[in-house]
């Protein structure tokens, strides 16, 4: 591969969709059998699925319906509707929710200091639903344990599953069944919730796109911020926009602090499906860098972009996790970039799934799955870092088929950001890869020129 440079490369415009893609009512079903499949497998009884605010995805994946304010569980048998226990302020949410479900009460779910006075005690109400000795219930909450016996539902619940399903049961974390990095039914997409992905992968990189080409020195973090023009969908994370000193720290959110010349900055805008993330400095070029970093771009920049470009042109159905793992850190592995996370993750509804890119890693990618380009130096040292945060999806041929004949709108715009990724930035890209994101990854490591971007083009 050749070495990466600097060059004057404009961003095409690659359109934007006029309208969300929506779910039909339809696939919430044929998901919730999928689930009563593998739940049969590996024979539960039932399927708690706990949510909150924090961690709804699994069960918006399943039922259309994500809890606001409160706490939500739905229990689900071998057959007939599931019942969803809703707190006082979720009846609404949940009755409209597109998969047909049985609402039961459970007004300890409500706000504290809410009326408690409609609601039967909680055991009785899981009993209600099947649950007794015996029992072998699976749980899914947010994430997989070394030991199944861990389960990050909220205790009382797990408690109360324990003592009516008594010694002869089973209460074990199930979350597996979903988020499995190899064949959960999550990390596996229809081509209806894909196009949803690319609609949101457009909204949050055309905001981050417009917010680098108006940065200005002078306006604080809080002004900054609004330029990501965000349309309201359901956030998969905080807006994170610093500059100066405390964007070393990355996570933390904007403030009033006025940007500077010569500043680190970091951006990170994310949505259900979709994330975008850039990095960098404050400036035209390296006459603005601080002293001592004036190589920025041959240092850390340029092996960096190397590194993810490899990366991108190893992308295809059938590749193993622990191959694309190995490229970044043969790449980029010494200690100074210091890249520690897995370099690349499985995104859906929530920002991270899972990930199946991990030292070692058999696992192979699937039609179907969605993945974050998330590879991120943190070099500690005045260089700072640099970023590349794009979505997309891996499609074989039938599903490639699929998507171009259901959103033809959209299947132009991946077909523009692939030309544009290999004629402009020289990353050749195997034709299952669908990349969703408009900034298509666009790297300008000095903010304040956002048409000189990094390429590996001859």
């Amino acid at each position: 591969m050749p070495k990466a440079r600097l060059a004057e490369i404009r961003l095409p415009d690659f359109g934007m969709p006029e309208a969300r893609p929506e779910m039909p009512p339809s696939t919430y079903a044929f998901r919730l059998d999928r689930l009563r499949e593998r739940a049969a497998a590996a024979r539960y009884d039932r399927i708690v699925v706990y949510a909150d605010r924090e961690h709804s995805a699994n069960l918006s994946y399943l039922s259309g319906f994500d809890p606001r304010f409160e706490e939500a569980l739905l229990v689900l048998g071998p057959t007939g509707e599931p019942a969803i226990l809703v707190g006082n302020e979720n009846v609404g949410m949940a009755s409209a929710a597109p998969l047909k479900m049985r609402l039961v009460m459970f007004q300890h779910f409500s706000l504290p200091g809410q009326p408690r006075d409609r609601t039967a005690p909680l055991g009785e109400t899981l009993a209600a639903e099947g649950i007794g000795k015996g029992s072998r219930v699976g749980v899914i909450g947010w994430k997989t344990y070394p030991s199944p016996v861990a389960i990050d539902a909220p205790a009382y619940i797990v408690d109360e599953l324990r003592h009516l399903t008594g010694s002869t049961g089973l209460v074990e974390n199930a979350t597996g069944l979903l988020i499995d990095a190899a064949d959960g039914l999550r990390v596996i997409n229809e081509v209806d919730q894909l196009a949803a992905f690319e609609y949101a992968a457009c909204q949050t990189s055309e905001g981050v796109r417009h917010m680098l080409a108006e940065l200005r020195p002078g306006m604080t973090e809080s002004e900054a911020v609004r330029l990501l023009n965000w349309n309201g969908m359901p956030l998969s994370c905080h807006m994170m926009l610093t500059a100066g000193p405390r964007a070393t720290f990355g996570l933390v959110s904007p403030g009033d602090r006025r940007i500077q010349r010569g500043d680190r900055f970091t951006v990170g805008f994310g949505v259900w499906g979709a994330l975008n993330c850039r990095a960098g400095f404050v400036a035209e070029s390296a006459a603005d860098l601080p002293a001592g970093i004036s190589d920025y771009v041959e240092r850390l920049v340029g092996p960096y972009f190397e590194a993810i470009a490899e990366w991108y042109g190893a992308l295809h159905v059938g590749q193993t996790g622990g191959a694309l793992y190995d490229i970044i850190h043969r790449r980029i592995g010494d200690p100074f970039f210091g890249v520690s996370l897995n370099p690349g993750h499985q995104i859906h509804l929530d920002e991270w799934v899972n990930s199946p890119i991990a030292p070692g890693s058999r696992m192979e990618l699937r039609s179907g799955m969605a993945f974050q380009v998330d590879v991120i130096p943190a070099t500690g040292t005045d260089y700072f870092t640099t970023n590349i945060e794009d979505g997309l999806a891996l499609a074989d041929g039938s599903l490639r088929d699929a998507f171009a004949a259901a959103y033809p709108e959209a299947w132009g715009r991946i077909q523009a950001r692939r030309r544009f990724m290999n004629d402009a930035l020289g990353i050749a890209l195997h034709p299952d890869v669908l990349p969703f994101s408009n900034l298509a990854a666009h790297l300008p490591p000095f903010l304040l020129s956002p048409d000189r971007a990094m390429t590996v083009a001859g």
